[in-house]
Formats: C-alpha cells, sequence, structure tokens
C-alpha cells in the first residue's frame, strides 16, 4: 500500500488522496505560436477518505475544460502561488455512485501551455547547429512539469505513461517509440504532420517527462541502445557514448540491478545536446534519480581505482556547491526543508556526491559483500515507487535486524549527522592512485607561477592521461591560493591543448583558470562557449568567473544569449548577474 502521508511541501496537489497510476498526453507542438495543446488524461486510484475534490499542480497553463468519469466537471483554478503555481481543483460530488478507496477515476483536461512555461525551450533554425529547422525540448526537473500539463508534480508519485504527440518534425519522448502514423497535410504552406507514439511502461515521476521535436537523427551506440540527436552532432554523441553505455548495462544486469523489458534508449536532446539532458531507460526503476545516480557509481566496469577517481571529482562539485551556499546553509543538508522554497534555488551537486559520500560510507561500513546483498533487497523492494530518507534508513534497519554485527554498527551510526547537519560530511579515504601523477604536475604548476623555476610545460606532461585526469589536474589549479600567471594560462592553451579541446568539460574549466587570471584572451572564447552551451553545469560557474573579471561582457553575453537557454537556466544566469 502506498504511503499516504504527504511528504512533499513543493506541491499542490492532494496526492494523499488520489495516486495518479498512468498518464497519456495527446499534444501538438505548434512551432509558430511556441505552444503545445491538446489534451491529457490521467488515471487516479483513489487511497483517502477525502474525496470531494482533485487537486493537481498546474503553471502557466490555460486550461479549456474538464471532464471526470466522462462528463463534464466543475473546477476552478486557484490564484497562482509562488513559486508553485495555480492549483486546478476539480469536484467529484457529481461522480455516482460516490467514489471510494480503491477506484480509479478518469479525469481528461484540455490544455493549452503558454509563453511563461518554465519547461519547454524554442529554438528558432537560425540557433540551432544546422539552421535549418526550430527546435523543442522539455527540462522538467524540479517542478515544471506542470507548466507543460496538470499533474501530481512530485517525486512522491509515478506513473506509467503514453505519448501521442503531433508535429511536423521528428519527436523522441521518454518512453519506447511506438511508430509514427496518421499523416495529415499542411494547410496554407504549412508543412504536414505525423503522430508520433510512445509508451512507457515503468513508472516514472513527472519530472522525467520528457519531449523534444526538431531535426533529429539517431544512431546505434549498442546492440540494444540509441542515441538521439542533431544531425550535426550526431558522430560526437555516438563517440562520446558507444563505448560504455553497453558495458554500464552489463555491469548492472549481473549485479541483478537492471532488469531490460524491450529496449533502451539514451535520449540527448536541446541544442549543446547534453548526454545527461533526458534519459530514459526501461528498466526496473531504483527510487528516484538521486539515489541511483549514487549507487550505480558503486559497481563501474572499470574498477576501484575509477570508482574512487570518479568519487574525487565528484567532492571537488561538492565542496564548490558548499562554497556557494556557505557551510551552515539549509541547502547544504543531506536532508533539507524545502518547505516555502524554490526547488530551482536548491539546485547543486550536494544531494549527488554527499548522498554518494553517505552511501559509499556504509558500504565500507557494513563490508561490500554485505552491502551489495542489500542493494539487491533494496532495489526489488522499492522497484517502481518512490521513498524518503527515512524509509531508506527504515528498510535498511529491517533488513539486517537478523544480522546482530550489521545492527550494532547500524545502531552506532550517527544519522541525525548525516541527514541533517549541514557542511561536509566526513571525507572518505579514496584510492588516490589515478589522481596522483594530476596533483604532481599540479604542484609543478604551483611552484612555477609562485617562484622561478626550470619547469617548462610540454605536451609530454599529460600525453598518456584520460579527459577526466585533465579534468582533476584543472581543478586542482582552480583552488591555488594565486591565480596562475597569464602567460601560464596561454601555454596550458596551447602545449597542453586546451584552447583547441571540443571536450567542453576540459575547455571550461580551462577557461576558468584563465577568467580567474585574469587572462583577457580567455574573455572572449568564454564568452563565445557561452553562446553555444546551455547546461547549467557549464554556464554558471562560467557566468559567476566571467563577470567578475568582465561584468559588462558577461551582461553583454546574457543579452545577446538569453533566448538560448532553457528558462531555468536563464533564471539561474540572471540571479549570478543581478545578486551575487
Amino acid at each position: 500500500m502506498p504511503n499516504n502521508k504527504a511528504r512533499d511541501p513543493n506541491t499542490l496537489s492532494n496526492y494523499n488522496d488520489f495516486r495518479t497510476v498512468h498518464t497519456l498526453a495527446d499534444l501538438n507542438i505548434d512551432f509558430s505560436e511556441k505552444k503545445l495543446c491538446g489534451s491529457v488524461t490521467l488515471i487516479l486510484n483513489v487511497i483517502g477518505e477525502h474525496t470531494e475534490e482533485i487537486v493537481l499542480d498546474t503553471s502557466f497553463l490555460k486550461v479549456h475544460s474538464v471532464r471526470l468519469a466522462d462528463s463534464s466537471a466543475e473546477y476552478v483554478l486557484s490564484p497562482r502561488t509562488e513559486p508553485y503555481g495555480s492549483a486546478l481543483k476539480i469536484q467529484t460530488r457529481h461522480i455516482k455512485p460516490r467514489i471510494k478507496p480503491g477506484d480509479n477515476v478518469n479525469v481528461e483536461i484540455d490544455v493549452q501551455t503558454t509563453e511563461e512555461c518554465t519547461a519547454l525551450q524554442w529554438l528558432t533554425p537560425a540557433q540551432t547547429p544546422n539552421k535549418k529547422h526550430p527546435y523543442m525540448f522539455s527540462q522538467c526537473q524540479a517542478i515544471h512539469a506542470r507548466s507543460v500539463f496538470p499533474c501530481q508534480d512530485t517525486p512522491a508519485v509515478k506513473s506509467t505513461f503514453e505519448f501521442h504527440i503531433r508535429s511536423p518534425l521528428p519527436v523522441i519522448a521518454s518512453g519506447l517509440s511506438t511508430g509514427a502514423k496518421n499523416f495529415c497535410p499542411g494547410e496554407n504552406g504549412a508543412a504536414g504532420t505525423l503522430l508520433y507514439t510512445f509508451k512507457q511502461d515503468v513508472p516514472i515521476p513527472s519530472y522525467l517527462f520528457a519531449l523534444a521535436s526538431g531535426d533529429i537523427a539517431m544512431a546505434a551506440i549498442g546492440p540494444r541502445s540509441t542515441v538521439a540527436t542533431g544531425p550535426k552532432e550526431l558522430q560526437a554523441a555516438k563517440w562520446e557514448l558507444e563505448d560504455d553505455t553497453e558495458r554500464f548495462i552489463q555491469t548492472a544486469e549481473v549485479m541483478q540491478l537492471l532488469k531490460l523489458v524491450s529496449g533502451f534508449s539514451t535520449l540527448t536532446v536541446g541544442a549543446e545536446n547534453p548526454a545527461d539532458k533526458s534519459v530514459h531507460m526501461d528498466y526496473l526503476q531504483c527510487p528516484g534519480a538521486s539515489t541511483f545516480l549514487s549507487i550505480r557509481r558503486f559497481k563501474p566496469p572499470h574498477g576501484e581505482p575509477h570508482r574512487s577517481f570518479s568519487a574525487i571529482i565528484g567532492w571537488k562539485a561538492l565542496s564548490e556547491s558548499i562554497a556557494k551556499f556557505g557551510p551552515s546553509h539549509e541547502f547544504t543538508k543531506l536532508v533539507i526543508n524545502l518547505k516555502g522554497q524554490d526547488p530551482d534555488d536548491a539546485f547543486s551537486s550536494i544531494p549527488y556526491e554527499k548522498g554518494f559520500t553517505f552511501l559509499y560510507h556504509l558500504e565500507h561500513l557494513l563490508g561490500k559483500a554485505k552491502w551489495d546483498t542489500f542493494i539487491l533487497h533494496y532495489f526489488s523492494t522499492w522497484a517502481r515507487r518512490s521513498l524518503d530518507s527515512f524509509e531508506f534508513k527504515a528498510t535498511l534497519l529491517a533488513f539486517f535486524a537478523p544480522d546482530a554485527a550489521a545492527t550494532a554498527l547500524l545502531s552506532a551510526l550517527d544519522w541525525d549527522s548525516w541527514f541533517f547537519a549541514p557542511g561536509f560530511p566526513p571525507k572518505p579515504a579514496f584510492d588516490t592512485s589515478l589522481v596522483d601523477v594530476c596533483y604532481a604536475l599540479a604542484d609543478r604548476w604551483e611552484a612555477y607561477a609562485s617562484s622561478p623555476s626550470p619547469f617548462t610545460p610540454k605536451a609530454e606532461d599529460i600525453a598518456t592521461w584520460t579527459a577526466n585526469q585533465i579534468v582533476v589536474f584543472l581543478e586542482r589549479v582552480q583552488d591555488f591560493a594565486q591565480p596562475v600567471a597569464r602567460e601560464g594560462v596561454h601555454a596550458m592553451g596551447t602545449v597542453y591543448g586546451f584552447a583547441r579541446s571540443r571536450n567542453v568539460e576540459v575547455v571550461s574549466r580551462w577557461l576558468r583558470v584563465g577568467l580567474r587570471a585574469r587572462e583577457e584572451g580567455c574573455y572572449a572564447l568564454a564568452a563565445e562557449l557561452l553562446g553555444r552551451v546551455g547546461r547549467m553545469k557549464f554556464v554558471l560557474p562560467l557566468y559567476r568567473d566571467l563577470k567578475a573579471a568582465d561584468p559588462a561582457l558577461a551582461r553583454k553575453t546574457f543579452s545577446e544569449n538569453e533566448e538560448f537557454y532553457h528558462p531555468i537556466c536563464r533564471k539561474a544566469v540572471r540571479q549570478i548577474l543581478e545578486r551575487e
């Protein structure tokens, strides 16, 4: 039975009385008007006693009509409450016989998005790489699905999905494609449209609703996986993903953490096509993206040194996030109080990296053999459902209750500090074998920067390094007490080839080194990169450093590219330029 206690303060819905079990999105994509219009049908299971009305989340939506159990229903769209939107309240008293716990109720809502929609990004042909067709994509995390369709916009609720999307351009969605059909010719010279259909049989929360349409090409990246992106970016995306995707699938299958149903799709969407913009996998889904992203790093196919190497990179990201908020800030806790807060303001690497550190600690506390046994139990217990930190704790304690030694260790654990203490968690003793060489080279650069030194940078210094080793090196350089001299930045760019790199992970970090060194040659390069990359992971720190180096150029760059960024990213950059 579902947990009927309302846990999420960032939804207006009464999901403790009704629970969405299936969602059908039947929508038309209108590029000329930059809107989606059509209907959404929700199948709601009654789980509570307060059934007089159904309350759904909406934000900046036009609601044209509501049908409940095949009849017109009375509804009210409440005044907007920032930042959560407007509650859609649907009366149920006309349903005969009166609905009761255990019943399913169908709600069909005719809707239309507006220009204030915060989940959708619309690009003109000129804003796309090949400049041929417009492009649209969604990004609904954390609470922006409600600006696309009325829903219970909370990770506490998961539903299966069907997509019926009509568009003049190819469509991808967070479900397996079931075909394209029913061509309709356009009117008055407009392009004709096809109906693209998708099915997602694994229940997912609303924030994983993903949709994209444009000049999209696809390629296989393994025997059962596909990448979709723009034609110009296809080969680069394929190169980035094809070596590791199948290995990760196989590793998860060996651990019994992954069960493929009938296919596996990695969707790469957006103008710069970040590989993690929208990922959907048909498997027995672990509860919550944060937990899955943390746990899946426990047994990568490359071994312990590589796992520690990734964790060290994550620790640096955690350090930067804590520095941004301050070590005593509420948002640096593992379990945070979001009541009255905009979840976008809490966006950072902290839930990922601090959560990973906690799970890593538990693994070492209990031992890998016991921990891996629990992980299997965890996935099977919570498959297709959501849970919070306290349910995770209860599951862990119950599983190890018969094991006196494990129970003693878990009883002695300071749960309150891990859950509620702000700032850094205890730092694990990571295997540094793969990063020591990076630190050693950084130390030579630091000595070279602070005093005369015979050190001369050579391409051979990093000739055998992976991109991640270069990232660790550059992040170490960013932490120098004194910035690298301008000529040093130039040498890194030319001798090491960072200025020519096509890897955004590398070039963005080198540019940040240059901006902090006030190397003016990096200013225009940073502005150019900000005009073609839209991932907040890169955009936000670059804007912070560019603003510190050249506030006028930072504002000019944003003014020129504001419409290129997704609304969530746009808002975050505006806050940096206006408040920080």
